[in-house]
């Protein structure tokens, strides 16, 4: 089955070449132009992966993810025509999984699109046989089922979250940069800012300590990020 891709933007031609590029890639697309359509659209058909602009009239797309982040945890790939870095962050806090700014490339679109797609998609069983459960103090990964918990307790994590957590689980006594993190949640060909790393190391820092860990990822000054104890 095709992925289902919705596209959120208050822009006719940008729809039109956002809908053209995802399709010829073999994707299936739905397009509306603001965000209460953009809800009433989710609750339709769940999509697999929303493209949400930012700058849309009367309600953002920052509110728009605000609310699906209520009840949903559907890929999120936010698009904005400034390139202000506290869209970015806000975005990404807000639960989003990536980022584009306008103008951009179709073709970069799709590849990063593919990429959260990827990390959303479970994998085959026969390709499971390695990929098992990870625990570390009272943290568990199922990378199998795309289930994380606390101490019993779930947790709602993106892809990219869920990626760079399992990431730091599979090396829990090292030390990872900046570097080691984006590879451990996106393709190698695409680039991400420093900062967009920030923010989803920041989110998921966010969501342990909702349900009670405060020393999920402890920051090592000039190297990089390590797994704390997880312990409560």
């Amino acid at each position: 089955m095709p992925h289902n891709i919705l596209v959120a933007d208050d822009d006719p031609h940008i729809r039109e070449i956002i809908c053209f590029a995802l399709e010829k890639a073999g994707m299936t697309t739905a397009a509306v132009a603001n965000g209460a359509a953009a809800l009433q659209a989710v609750e339709r058909r769940a999509p697999d992966l929303i493209v949400l602009d930012i700058g849309m009239p009367e309600m953002d797309g920052l509110e728009v993810c605000r609310r699906l982040r209520q009840k949903s945890d559907v890929p999120v790939l936010f698009l904005s025509a400034r390139d202000e870095e506290i869209d970015r962050v806000l975005g990404l806090e807000m639960g989003g999984d990536d980022y584009v700014t306008k103008p951009f490339s179709p073709r970069e679109l799709v590849a990063r699109v593919n990429v959260i797609l990827r990390r959303a998609r479970p994998a085959p069983v026969e390709e499971e046989a390695d990929d098992r459960a990870f625990a570390h103090g009272k943290l568990m990964l199922v990378p199998a089922s795309h289930e994380a918990s606390f101490d019993g307790k779930p947790l709602i994590l993106t892809a990219i979250e869920f990626a760079i957590l399992k990431g730091f689980l599979t090396r829990p006594q090292h030390v990872l940069g900046r570097d080691a993190v984006m590879a451990n949640a996106y393709a190698s060909n695409i680039h991400v800012s420093e900062r967009t790393v920030d923010s989803h190391i920041r989110n998921v820092r966010a969501k342990l300590a909702a349900v009670g860990c405060l020393d999920a990822i402890a920051t090592v000054h000039g190297v990089g990020f390590r797994l704390g104890r997880c312990g409560g």
